[in-house]
C-alpha cells in the first residue's frame, strides 16, 4: 500500500496516479455518506468546508492568473485542475465548449477509423452526439443506445465536463432525397421538334 500512496520521482502526481486518487477519494466518500454517526456526519462537513476554502483560494488564483496571457494553457485545460475548478464551481469556461472540444478532440481518431462523432448540443446537462459507427452502412451498434464508440464519446466528454448528467446520442439527419427534377408543364404538351 505504501507504494500505491508514493508520488513520482518528481514529487508530483501523474495523469494516473491523480485519476487512481481520484477514484479513491471518491470510494471513501461514498463509504463515509453512507455510515452512520455524529462523528461521520462531522467528518463530511470538514471535507465540504475545506473544499469551500480550497475553491476560494483556486478561484482568487485564477482571478491573478487570468490577467496576463502567457502562451501556456489556460488552468482549466489541464484535466485534473479543470475537475477541481468544477468541484468548486468556478471553472472560467462553460461546460458545452468544454463538452464540444472534447468531441472535436475525438473526431480525427473516429474519423480514421471510418466513423464520425460530432458535437449536437447540450439540453439542460446533457450532452447529445451524433455518432456514426466505421465500416460502411450501419455496422455494430448503429442505432444503439451505447457502442463502444458512444462509450468512449461519453467518457471522454463527461471528463471534460463532469458536472453534466449524461451524454446522449442523437439520430444523424436523413439522408436528403434528391428533388425530382422540374420538367416544366409546356414541355410536355409541346410536339417534339425533329431537327
Amino acid at each position: 500500500m505504501a507504494e500505491a500512496a508514493e508520488r513520482s520521482v518528481s514529487g508530483r502526481l501523474t495523469d494516473d496516479e491523480a485519476e487512481e486518487r481520484l477514484a479513491r477519494i471518491d470510494g471513501l466518500l461514498a463509504e463515509l455518506e453512507s455510515a452512520p454517526g455524529p462523528t461521520v456526519r462531522r467528518a463530511l462537513e470538514a471535507v465540504r468546508l475545506l473544499s469551500e476554502v480550497y475553491g476560494e483560494a483556486l478561484a482568487r488564483l485564477l482571478d491573478h492568473t487570468g490577467a496576463e496571457p502567457s502562451g501556456r494553457p489556460s488552468p482549466g485545460e489541464d484535466e485534473l485542475v479543470g475537475h477541481l475548478l468544477v468541484l468548486h464551481g468556478i471553472h472560467p469556461e462553460p461546460a458545452e465548449r468544454r463538452a464540444a472540444r472534447a468531441v472535436e478532440r475525438l473526431r480525427p481518431a473516429v474519423r480514421e477509423r471510418g466513423g464520425d462523432v460530432e458535437w449536437a448540443g447540450l439540453e439542460g446537462r446533457v450532452a447529445r452526439v451524433r455518432v456514426s459507427e466505421g465500416g460502411g452502412g450501419c455496422g455494430a451498434g448503429c442505432g444503439a443506445a451505447s457502442s463502444p464508440l458512444l462509450e468512449a464519446v461519453r467518457e471522454a466528454v463527461l471528463a471534460a465536463a463532469p458536472e453534466l448528467a449524461a451524454v446522449e446520442r442523437v439520430p444523424e439527419p436523413s439522408a436528403r432525397r434528391a428533388a425530382p427534377a422540374f420538367v416544366p408543364l409546356d414541355a410536355l404538351a409541346r410536339p417534339a421538334t425533329r431537327g
